[in-house]
């Protein structure tokens, strides 16, 4: 285990000022302090390392262990004793047990996704958000939803909200936006996405258009690169924007184009072997993705997740697809 004493120097108000803030984070020493307070205050975790790590101390980033993602489904995975403020969940499969992320201060992920997204793109208030997700509209829990909700909001524009199944409405507002000039922020999940563009081929230059995965039995599965190909072509767009999160997680990684994703500064990648998920894969090579999410403070910030992907050299990732016999979820991405 991680040496105790450095728990004592953990002060979450500071902790979450620091990580959250792309000019203070100093990522690996925050990271090693959030893992020592975590293996005192999650017995999960805490009985997991203990079972899989026989280190003593932990002197490097390399040493953790990741939290299979599958715990969430079966197990509370808190960091501490709290009533949550909201309990995020995960879309199913039909009988399929939803993951649960009791999150403890929505303020936390608002500040996490909204600091973000002004990084990645600028702040909200320039855009129109259009958000074209309506399988997570249809049920209680999404993150999704609330990010999308937020964004909404900061956009402070009367024509950003979202639309279920009600193309008609979108393309017009779109051509009303376009005629003004106005920028647009399409989002979307994937299979409404290509049911719009199937229907309505409007030309979208200068728009941002993101998908965020999901197919869920909607259509047959196609690879991201067969789906961007579509999309640009109905959207006459250069590239599709992809975004990478999960229920269990506090924070995003964006993709702006090729399928390659750039983490927020308190969220890094590790890639460990898909046969012996306690080494770690070097730069370039396949395994499975590890999440290091400093803003999951108060859930467990160290995720194994069943998503396979590649890092690059520059510290960006693909996503290569889904781990045989893991569950398709509605947020899964697609082999390539």
């Amino acid at each position: 285990m991680a040496d105790k004493n450095n728990t004592m120097l953990f002060n979450k108000v500071d902790f979450i000022q620091q990580s959250i803030d792309p000019k203070l984070i100093h990522f690996d020493e925050l990271a090693l302090q959030l893992y020592s307070y975590q293996l005192k205050h999650n017995p999960l975790l805490e009985q997991y390392a203990a079972l899989t790590n026989d280190k003593i101390i932990i002197k490097s980033t390399n040493d953790f262990r990741f939290l299979p993602v599958s715990f969430f489904k079966n197990h509370e995975v808190k960091s501490g004793n709290f009533k949550p403020q909201t309990i995020y969940t995960s879309s199913t499969t039909s009988g399929g047990t939803p993951s649960k992320h009791f999150v403890a201060d929505i303020e936390i992920y608002n500040k996490s996704y909204l600091t973000a997204f002004h990084q990645f793109y600028g702040p909200p208030n320039q855009y129109v958000f259009l958000c074209l997700l309506p399988n997570y509209l249809e049920r209680k829990g999404s993150s999704l939803i609330d990010m999308a909700q937020g964004l909404i909001d900061a956009s402070t524009q009367p024509e950003s909200g979202f639309y279920l199944y009600d193309f008609e409405k979108l393309a017009q507002t779109i051509q009303h936006l376009l005629k003004e000039k106005r920028q647009i922020f399409l989002l979307g999940v994937t299979f409404a996405l290509l049911d719009f563009a199937e229907q309505f081929a409007v030309d979208l230059k200068n728009t941002v258009v993101m998908e965020t995965g999901g197919m869920k039995g909607r259509r047959e599965e196609q690879t991201r690169f067969e789906i961007h190909d579509f999309l640009k072509g109905k959207f006459q767009v250069q590239q599709i924007h992809s975004e990478y999160g999960m229920t269990e997680l506090l924070s995003q990684a964006y993709a702006k184009q090729d399928g390659i994703f750039t983490c927020a500064p308190w969220m890094k990648v590790v890639i460990t072997d898909l046969n012996d998920p306690f080494t770690i894969m070097p730069t370039g090579k396949a395994g499975i993705i590890n999440v290091i999410d400093l803003a999951n403070v108060d859930s467990c910030a160290f995720i194994q997740t069943q998503d396979l992907g590649r890092l690059l050299a520059d510290g960006t990732f693909e996503v290569l697809g889904r781990m045989d016999n893991s569950e398709v979820r509605g947020c899964n991405l697609m082999y390539v």
